[in-house]
């Protein structure tokens, strides 16, 4: 009996360790701290397609060195929850449709953060070209499109046309990953800038009906992964 109870006793030991263990890194406190803004151009939101494009949050000194990837939205904002401290912020090299802005000649394009509390931070870039003025119609089951590609950067790092691509998607989720039919315009047949035209594409049956669409037009640029899109637009049917 009295071996039995020693057996007992080491065996319960462990269970205490683990769970007193268990409990102090319960008790470490939690990141309270959003950081939340948009990547925009003279204050305008850059439209991207949602997780294409995402900011790395590096928090320097805690051991092992390792970003936060931090997704851009469909409209261009961010947030991520963070621990109060101090940070830096940059794109991965070349991945979303714009050139990044160099801050200074020794930080480069990286942005110094010091989060003390939530914080709302807006990221200037320069893009190519920004879609603008994108308007949908809808007549007989045909959906059409026009808009107006704004060419920014027009020195040696700017970029042509590879194409205009209008989507359309049953939920307000539209990229070229999530639609339900599309059409191509070639970058070739692209004319005038201030006068694209996308002739139109047939809506399929809807399954289960409704009687409204999302729309919006994205344009790839040669030698550029990402592309950029207008505003996401509810076009009823």
């Amino acid at each position: 009996m009295y071996i039995m109870k020693i057996k007992f006793i080491f065996l319960i030991l462990p269970v205490l360790v683990i769970s007193f263990t268990s409990c102090k890194k319960d008790n470490y406190a939690e990141p309270g701290s959003f950081l939340t803004g948009k990547i925009a151009y003279n204050d305008g939101a850059i439209n991207v397609e949602y997780d294409k494009v995402n900011l790395q949050i590096w928090q320097p000194g805690f051991g092992k060195l390792n970003y936060i990837a931090c997704a851009i939205g469909q409209d261009g904002t961010f947030s991520s929850l963070l621990f109060d401290g101090d940070y830096k912020l940059v794109f991965a090299p070349n991945q979303g449709p714009f050139m990044t802005k160099i801050v200074s000649a020794a930080a480069k394009d990286t942005i110094f953060v010091s989060l003390k509390g939530s914080q709302t931070l807006n990221i200037e870039v320069i893009p190519y070209y920004m879609v603008k003025e994108a308007r949908f119609t809808y007549s007989a089951g045909v959906i059409s499109a026009t808009c107006k590609l704004d060419k920014i950067i027009t020195d040696a790092n700017a970029k042509t046309v590879e194409r205009v691509t209008l989507y359309i998607n049953k939920t307000n989720i539209v990229s070229g990953a999530n639609y339900l039919i599309k059409q191509d315009l070639p970058g070739a047949q692209v004319t005038d800038l201030n006068n694209v035209s996308l002739t139109g594409v047939t809506l399929p049956t809807l399954v289960p009906t409704q009687n409204y669409v999302f729309a919006r037009v994205g344009l790839k640029m040669t030698g550029v992964e990402k592309l950029i899109f207008s505003p996401i637009i509810k076009v009823n049917l």
